[in-house]
């Protein structure tokens, strides 16, 4: 577990945070940092085939020990979110956890409270890692890196586990949904993948939301406003008219849960003369998109029908699909899942992600990957929080999941 915690803190040091809009890929240089460290540290570790690509991403490959088994992935990502600052990541052991609420001591005001984070009553005398309250703790996604380069030197250092080649792939830019826009399935060549990248332990995420993006765009009239009677067309008020005609008592994030889908604009930028609004579209059923993008067009109808000199348009755009449509390509990804983590003494758990992972759009390209906890939890926040012990038993699980291909032909 020193190994472990020691690359984790390490990780979380550099700053990776991922850049919406940026020109460059990956969005942010911390990402190339991280990269050349984590190749240099695979190298050491002897992996074969260490390559950092001009993308950023990190490529090895744990070579295999028994002949004729099918080669496998783990992939994870070293971008953290754009949401929360993650400059100057101060990470705090608390050893022996007492089991109650945790002011973080860089800003008081900040408090992972037992009443909200319901997770803490199963970690007393656990070891957790916290932020200071001031940035996230970025255990999205360096929890995953650390167990998968925990995971390869375990497995180096242990020629006696049988196992079959193992790809291992550290990607940029998923929080911003560009995870997969530059990864060549080609040259990761497996016949299933498995992201790390999910909270808690024992968890496995076999279906996502389905998910497209709208941009509203709401086209007024701008003049002076002491010249504006009968002439002005305030795309702002339209704006406010727009949200607020949107179903928030349903279809909302902040009234759904479980299986429900829900429209969410999250972006809204412009003036009087025109504003632009993002729409998140989500649903695990993919043909109720289509539902809800006809939801937006009656909404720009009501609208437009009190104020016909305005225009609004509104563009969908695709980001990715149900991973569970795809899954049944290969049965065995979840099958030795379920296997190796009941073989680490766990209790598998099946979760349908309210949002999506790369592993959506990879098992839509043709690669089947399923997603594995890593001991993450309250990610995207100040109130992040990482456990030790369950980011160690995810280790096991992979080297229990590793021994499971190698009995595969």
């Amino acid at each position: 577990m020193d190994s472990l915690l020691d690359r984790f803190c390490r990780y979380v040091k550099m700053e990776t945070t991922a850049v919406e809009d940026a020109p460059t890929y990956p969005s942010s240089p911390g990402q190339l940092e991280l990269g050349r460290v984590l190749a240099d540290e695979l190298r050491a570790l002897k992996l074969d085939g260490v390559t950092m690509d001009e993308n950023g991403i990190v490529m090895a490959t744990i070579p295999g020990n028994v002949a004729g088994t099918p080669t496998i992935a783990w992939l994870a990502h070293m971008d953290t979110s754009p949401e929360c600052t993650a400059k100057g990541v101060k990470p705090t052991l608390h050893r022996n956890y007492d089991g109650k609420d945790i002011v973080l001591a860089g800003d008081p005001s900040k408090v992972i409270r037992v009443a909200e984070s319901p997770q803490l009553a199963a970690m007393k005398g656990k070891t957790l890692i916290t932020t200071d309250g001031t940035t996230l703790l970025g255990a999205d996604d360096k929890a995953g890196v650390a167990v998968i380069m925990t995971t390869a030197a375990h497995l180096m250092a242990h020629p006696e586990l049988k196992h079959g080649p193992i790809r291992i792939v550290f990607t940029c830019d998923e929080e911003i949904g560009k995870g997969t826009e530059k990864l060549d399935l080609k040259k990761i060549n497996a016949q299933c993948a498995y992201t790390l990248d999910s909270e808690a332990e024992g968890h496995i995420e076999s279906e996502t939301f389905s998910a497209d993006l709208a941009l509203v765009t709401i086209t007024g009239k701008n003049i002076h406003p002491g010249l504006g009677t009968g002439r002005m067309v305030n795309a702002i008020r339209l704006a406010g008219l727009f949200l607020s005609r949107m179903p928030w008592q349903r279809l909302a994030p902040e009234t759904t849960s479980g299986r429900d889908g829900f429209l969410h604009p999250y972006v809204i930028e412009g003036g009087v003369d025109s504003v632009k609004i993002k729409v998140l579209l989500r649903s695990f059923v993919t043909a109720e998109l289509a539902d809800e993008r006809k939801v937006l067009d009656t909404v720009a109808a009501s609208v437009l029908a009190e104020h016909p000199r305005a225009a609004i348009n509104i563009e969908v755009k695709k980001q990715y699909r149900n991973m569970l449509e795809f899954l049944g390509k290969e049965p065995r990804a979840v099958k030795l899942a379920v296997e190796a983590i009941q073989r680490a003494g766990l209790t598998p758990k099946y979760e349908s992600i309210r949002g999506g992972t790369d592993g959506s759009r990879l098992s839509e390209m043709g690669l089947p990957t399923p997603n594995l906890s890593v001991g993450m939890h309250n990610f995207h926040s100040p109130l992040e929080f990482a456990c030790l012990e369950e980011m160690e038993n995810s280790v096991k699980v992979l080297v229990e999941l590793a021994q499971l291909w190698g009995k595969e032909k």
